[in-house]
């Protein structure tokens, strides 16, 4: 079978354009028909719409609520300033943080205050809080005073030289071991006390100062070396000196022992021959260390050259002179009696002949 575009038009001359038009009219309803429906969906919302196709319903009138205004300003009332706030003027306040300032942080909070701050007051000593002291390794500590002074219960000041930098429980054993101990040592030497000689206190270091030793008690602020405590009336207790009374050093000994952890004196090595070590290091059990040997006084040597002649003495004899001494033995000589001359035959019996000899020139 053939087909052919002349055979087509010869058989269907008008069907084809009938056909092209109708399906053009066809379309237009169609589409009029889509306009419509979605035209009438803008009205009416479609329950089915879960995708948003359809236009959204227009939203209904919204009513203005009624705000209230303040109430009108009383008569009476300040009249407001005509200045301008700070943040006008571009510039921020003072207590408010600008925005190239940054906020500053908030202060820590303050430690609370210890027990023997509370306790060592003004009438006890003159020892000032420090700050702590943080040094390298272990080295410092905490609730630290600078002791410059012990008031005494007459309210004299014994000055510490130099003051003493320690911890607030070391700085109140020191005072109360001067105000009860060494008073009353004192009054019996017949003054008081005056000034204490600080040797060391706090100190950075290793025991004995060397190197790589164990943290010394210095170092922690917790021990002080002292070589002297002078009296009022310029005496000295010095506490390693020979020259010292055995009785006096004796009762100094066993004051210290009794109220500090450790103690070293002479005797214990030679680090501390010429000062005393005082510390309230903690041990185990309550060990405590007492090692301080009280020498025997040094023996009297005569001095080198004579003492000095008081000037009430009498004055001394003068004596004679060399020449009278001379007339005086002449005249003795020519009182004496003359020795008898004795014979020849007595001296020949009583000495031996010697054969004579020349004199030399």
């Amino acid at each position: 079978m053939s087909f052919s575009l002349p055979d087509f038009r010869r058989k269907w001359s008008c069907r084809g354009y009938m056909s092209a038009g109708a399906a053009m009219v066809t379309a237009a309803l169609g589409l009029s028909l889509v306009l419509a429906e979605r035209a009438e969906a803008r009205k009416h919302a479609s329950p089915l719409d879960i995708f948003g196709i359809a236009a959204p319903r227009p939203r209904a009138a919204v009513h203005s609520a009624k705000i209230p205004l303040p109430r009108p300003r009383p008569e009476e009332a300040p009249k407001a300033s005509d200045e301008a706030p700070p943040e006008a003027d571009g510039k921020p306040s003072p207590d408010k943080p600008g925005a190239d300032k940054p906020a500053e942080a908030a202060p820590p909070p303050q430690k609370p205050v210890s027990a023997c701050r509370l306790a060592l007051t003004e009438e006890i000593a003159i020892a000032p809080s420090i700050p702590d002291i943080r040094g390298p390794g272990a080295c410092g500590g905490e609730d630290l005073v600078r002791l410059e002074a012990i008031v005494l219960p007459d309210k004299r000041k014994v000055t510490v030289k130099p003051a003493a930098i320690l911890r607030c429980t070391m700085a109140s054993a020191i005072a109360d071991w001067l105000r009860k101990d060494m008073v009353p040592l004192a009054t019996s030497l017949g003054s008081t006390i005056g000034e204490l000689d600080n040797f060391d206190s706090f100190e950075c270091r290793g025991r004995n100062r060397v190197a790589g030793a164990m943290l010394s008690e210095h170092g922690k602020a917790n021990a002080i070396d002292i070589r002297a405590i002078k009296l009022a009336n310029g005496q000295s207790i010095g506490l390693t000196d020979r020259t010292m009374s055995r009785e006096v050093r004796e009762r100094v000994l066993h004051s210290v022992c009794g109220r500090f952890s450790t103690v070293l004196g002479p005797g214990s090595d030679w680090y501390h021959e010429d000062h005393i070590h005082l510390d309230l290091a903690q041990r185990r059990n309550d060990y405590r260390i007492c090692q301080w040997n009280v020498w025997d006084p040094l023996p009297q040597v005569a001095p080198l050259l004579p003492a000095e002649r008081p000037e009430e003495a009498p004055p001394r004899e003068v004596a004679a002179k060399p020449e009278a001494k001379e007339g005086a033995d002449d005249e003795a000589a020519e009182k004496a009696p003359a020795p008898a001359e004795k014979s020849p035959a007595e001296g020949s019996k009583s000495q031996p002949h010697k054969p004579a000899t020349k004199k030399r020139r």
